[in-house]
């Protein structure tokens, strides 16, 4: 079996596993997988600034941006009140900052938003159980 077969058998089996994922996952689980590979994409930018990979630091920056734009659309600005909006505003400061490294290559505001959003996320998952079983936007934070 050549490499080629056993990459893409494995590529296959991976788009499976995620979609069964998604498939089955309630509301706040999908907004922790929307951080989880937010995270991850700015991660991996952060590298590519670092090795001076370009092209796909910017792909990357922008699968982020348009992830957090989800994120951020995903928030009930009407049951939220000020959290919701504080939250709304900080993921838009989040995407200036990205589209400040994508043009400038900084690294350090890519670090910024990894920080704050590693916050947001952390708060997300722990308040977990208080919000399974409501739904997808019954939560202010999202």
């Amino acid at each position: 079996m050549s490499l080629y077969s056993q990459q893409s058998k494995l590529a296959a089996y991976r788009s499976v596993d995620a979609h069964g994922t998604v498939a089955s996952a309630d509301p706040h689980a999908l907004v922790l997988c929307l951080f989880d590979a937010v995270l991850g994409r700015l991660m991996a930018a952060r590298s590519c600034i670092e090795q001076g990979e370009i092209a796909r630091k910017a792909s990357l920056l922008h699968s982020s941006i348009t992830l957090i734009g989800e994120l951020r659309g995903s928030i009930n600005l009407h049951q939220g009140g000020s959290l919701a909006q504080n939250l709304s505003d900080l993921y838009e400061y989040m995407v200036r900052r990205l589209l400040h490294a994508n043009v400038s290559n900084d690294k350090g505001a890519v670090s910024e938003v990894l920080g704050l959003l590693g916050e947001i996320r952390e708060a997300w998952a722990a308040i977990g159980p208080e919000v399974r079983g409501q739904g997808p936007r019954s939560a202010a934070i999202g």
